[in-house]
């Protein structure tokens, strides 16, 4: 077994330690006298420059940066490499220290920065290897042009970083260099790339419901655990693809042909070998909660909203198409806005594009051009597989055989501390992640497998197949997307676009009416044998995958004859006999968000009527709860005897099941709903998968909640609160509907306390769960329940995505703004969510929103979550925030004469 010379012992004392001396620099920071004044010179030395002039080497003509009242720049050049190599320069002048800590992240070199307490983390990602994988697309995948545009960028990066070093930086930064010496070296073009694999990651699809279902098998029987994952509902949540099917000639799928019934696609269930993995994936698990998520936690909760109406239908006779994805919150947020104008649109200068940037990246990710606007949200394809391995000493099994496996060295420099090397593993699969902890390398010590299964000798190790791990030509997509004309090029664009795998949706101004469309890019696997939803044995040649859907047959969509799109994390299509022929996955969202969408625009459209921009405005920040119009009505008719509980229940009387940030209803609602989760599902999962610090007593022979203390052994959850169950999402949405028509279901059965009866029915769970929820709000809110409201627990804090969520209380103050309160919800159009199991805070947002006016471009609106600058006290630091959490929008100027007048300040950089 490779070495891991991390000791685990070693990573709070270290980080502690460094954060120590972190927290002294910065407290000379807000020293008084002398010091409050080095403060200020220290905070605001890093702040850009946006007037006058600069000379910028690599220039062949002058390139004006024209920032509006909130800081949004414009960039205007002659040449294309001009126009990246001043994003470049501008990114780094807003937001470098983000730039910075992203690319260590991606190449597993956090421990250089942050010190031991990142020895594990960076260990783990040294063994996925992004950094391998984005020098490998770089050398072998992308265009020459593509590579151009990443140099030029880097060019711009590395001048604005030239003899700047501390807080010319950043605070962050100035920290750093008085603890550390710390100095920033030269930005890469691969830095670029490198970050593409850290949004797949977060991106990766069901991997967390593969890990969640085998953690299952320990404490529930296959027909529980697929009660808690039901099927899609077909019948009632539309998916983005409707008709189509298999065309009798070609026999390929054609999105406009084909016939059949179809049928949903249920899996071939679990093989004996994919079956011999349980508890023991805690381990994996654990690993993965140190992994930075920088799009958000894995869940049921990273999606978005997005949807595109005809002209047809629009106040203005051209499409209308909204964007808003469901990401973590961070400071300063994940998106950058900035428009890339050609002053001529040329052959040698092809970019009039504004949107949303990630900074660090050349290009625009998501927004509009002078031709199309497209948006994004997540597939949700499965595109990641764990494999069971049989590990000898001299390598892995493989159809009877031994293999070799790959190996190489990896070393991980320490701040302050001795370097640390690692051996990492790779086989068929893979490379072997069990590897990169204690504890995962006894997986499978006890693992049941089939009898079929090859002896597990000191036990079975656990490999990673995942499609971002082959090299591919995204960062080729995206300057494509970006000057794409139509929706031919636009579908071309897409099939560069490999991952992470998105829903694309596409909206143009041609015609009398313009076009709106939609395309399903991504390289998905077609597995041999098995079906993606368990760990499957990769000592089975049978289980690999054998090739990837081909791009021309995924699906996509122009013009529907219902005249919109909706994509909202929803199903893309039903799979089955004589429709579509592969499976994309069988985890996906349950089609909560939209299919309130869908219903939202048939309610405008009834009669003839028509969107407009503030409708789709409107849209996104719909507060309706789908499980409270569900369940409401059976709590509020339920016999409460108790005043204090009835009193909280009247406030179910007469909701419109809306959760908006005064609602006391919303707040005791969704405090029922926790407790209805917990009681019914969560109290009967592994500890493997509640949330940490929940503690249970449970028979001793941990095969359920006890009924008899006196045989009973205290046991308390591990997961972290990010990704802990249940967590409320539309999942447990779909599990409760079904499950809510049988009153007597064993679910409902829960053990009595010394405080309360055992319940036997679906209303005694309610109204248990109903008293719970009355006295924790008590607790957190008080006994008037007048005075309740749901922005009250539903509180959003904007954190910096580094100090900010691990340092002492005065770099917390430092650094991060808050909190907010908020309305909306889990799994809501205005998606605010949280974990149900781990209490009521805001876990991820809509980072962004936009909505692009076909008809007239300098009418479209956006807003970001925080503001372009990511420099602490900056005015535009968090600039947009209040308007975000209100649910409003800016003007988004496009057009020059427009950009001219919203202007504040101009900045030229010359050659």
């Amino acid at each position: 077994m490779p070495a891991n010379e991390s000791a685990p012992s070693a990573k709070k004392k270290g980080r502690r330690a460094r954060l120590i001396v972190l927290l002294l620099v910065l407290a000379l920071l807000a020293g008084v006298g002398y010091g409050a004044y080095w403060s200020v010179d220290g905070v605001r030395a890093s702040y850009p420059q946006t007037t006058g002039t600069i000379q910028l080497k690599g220039l062949a003509g002058q390139v004006e940066v024209k920032r509006d009242a909130n800081g949004i720049p414009q960039l205007y050049a002659d040449t294309d490499e001009d126009l990246f190599r001043a994003q470049g320069f501008v990114h780094a002048q807003d937001r470098f220290w983000e730039m910075d800590v992203r690319r260590h992240m991606t190449s597993g070199r956090l421990s250089e920065m942050f010190g031991s307490g990142q020895v594990e983390t960076d260990a783990f990602l040294r063994t996925l290897g992004w950094r391998r994988v984005a020098e490998a697309e770089y050398r072998t995948k992308l265009s020459l042009q593509t590579k151009k545009y990443l140099q030029a960028y880097a060019d711009g990066v590395n001048a604005w970083l030239k003899g700047r070093s501390g807080k010319d930086l950043s605070v962050e930064h100035q920290a750093l260099k008085l603890s550390d010496d710390y100095r920033p070296e030269e930005w890469t073009p691969v830095d670029s790339v490198a970050w593409l694999k850290a949004m797949a990651w977060d991106l990766r699809g069901n991997m967390q419901d593969e890990i969640d279902r085998s953690l299952m098998t320990s404490r529930l029987s296959k027909e529980q655990i697929d009660q808690l994952y039901p099927a899609y509902p077909f019948d009632r949540n539309r998916p983005i693809v409707e008709g189509g099917g298999i065309d009798s000639g070609t026999e390929k799928y054609d999105p406009k042909g084909g016939s059949g019934s179809g049928s949903d696609p249920s899996g071939n269930g679990l093989s004996g070998a994919s079956q011999g993995l349980h508890s023991q994936l805690a381990a994996l698990q654990n690993t993965l909660d140190t992994i930075p998520a920088i799009l958000g936690p894995n869940g049921s909760g990273i999606g978005s909203n997005s949807w595109v109406v005809s002209g047809k239908h629009t106040v203005t006779g051209k499409p209308l198409l909204a964007n808003d994805p469901h990401l973590a919150p961070q400071l300063p947020s994940v998106w950058y806005q900035m428009g890339l104008h050609c002053r001529t649109v040329s052959a040698s200068c092809q970019y009039d594009v504004a949107g949303f940037t990630f900074s660090g990246m050349p290009g625009v990710v998501i927004g509009h051009n002078q031709d199309i606007a497209w948006g994004m949200t997540n597939l949700g394809a499965d595109v990641t597989d764990l494999y069971l391995e049989q590990v000898k000493p001299d390598g892995y099994v493989l159809d009877g055989r031994t293999e070799p496996f790959v190996t190489r060295e990896e070393v991980i420099k320490v701040a302050g501390g001795a370097s640390k090397k690692i051996t990492v593993r790779t086989t068929n699969n893979g490379p072997l992640i069990s590897d990169r902890s204690d504890e995962l390398a006894t997986v499978g010590e006890r693992a049941p497998v089939a009898a079929s299964a090859p002896d597990r000798g000191n036990g079975y190790g656990i490999a990673l197949r995942w499609t971002a791990l082959d090299p591919g030509k995204s960062m080729d997509a995206v300057f494509r997307l970006d000057r794409a004309k139509d929706f031919t090029e636009f579908r071309a664009a897409a099939r560069d676009f490999e991952v992470p795998s998105q829903n694309l949706i596409y909206a143009d101004n041609k015609g009398d009416n313009g076009n709106i469309g939609y395309q399903a890019p991504g390289r998905i696997p077609v597995r041999g044998t098995g079906d993606g939803r368990m760990p499957a044995p990769g000592w089975d040649s049978k289980y690999a995958w054998k090739k990837y859907i081909p791009q021309d047959e995924l699906p996509w969509d122009l013009n529907p004859k219902r005249g919109y799109i909706v994509t909202a994390n929803q199903a893309v299509i039903r799979s089955g006999e004589g429709r579509y022929p592969y499976t994309l996955t069988t985890d996906w969202g349950y089609g909560a968000r939209s299919q309130r969408i869908n219903d939202l625009i048939e309610a405008k459209l009834k009669d003839n009527g028509k969107i407009s921009t503030d409708d789709m405005r409107a849209m996104q920040t719909d507060n309706s709860s789908e499980i409270a119009t569900l369940l409401t009505p059976i709590l509020a008719k339920l016999p409460i005897k108790d005043p204090d509980v009835r009193e909280a229940q009247k406030l179910l009387e007469g909701w419109n099941y809306t959760q908006e940030p005064d609602s006391a209803a919303a707040a005791y609602f969704n405090a029922v709903w926790r407790n209805i989760l917990k009681l019914a599902f969560g109290d009967k999962l592994p500890k493997e998968l509640r949330v940490e610090g929940s503690c249970l007593n449970v028979r001793a022979d941990t095969s359920g909640p006890a009924d008899d203390l006196a045989e009973t052994v205290r046991e308390c959850g591990e997961r972290s609160e990010d990704s802990a169950q249940p967590d409320g999402g539309d999942r447990w949405f779909e599990v409760v509907r079904k499950l809510s028509k049988d009153e007597k279901s064993a679910w409902w059965q829960t053990p009595g306390t010394r405080l309360d009866p055992a319940t036997t029915s679906r209303d005694e769970l309610f109204a248990r769960a109903m008293k719970d929820a009355r006295w924790e709000l008590t607790a957190k809110l008080g006994k008037d329940v007048g005075t309740w409201s749901w922005g009250r627990l539903h509180r959003l804090t904007l954190k910096n995505q580094t100090i900010g969520t691990d340092g002492p209380g005065f770099m917390q103050w430092l650094l991060n703004r808050g909190p907010w309160n908020l309305g909306g919800g889990e799994a809501t159009v205005n998606a605010t969510g949280w974990n149900a199991a781990a209490g009521y805070g805001v876990t991820w947002v809509p980072s962004m929103r936009m909505v692009v006016n076909l008809k007239d471009l300098d009418k479209s609106r956006w807003i970001n979550l925080t503001g372009a600058s990511g420099h602490t006290y900056n005015s535009h630091y968090t600039d947009q925030t209040d308007l975000w959490a209100k649910g409003e929008l800016l003007d988004w100027a496009f057009g020059k004469d427009a950009v001219e007048k919203a202007t504040k300040d101009t900045l030229v950089l010359k050659p």
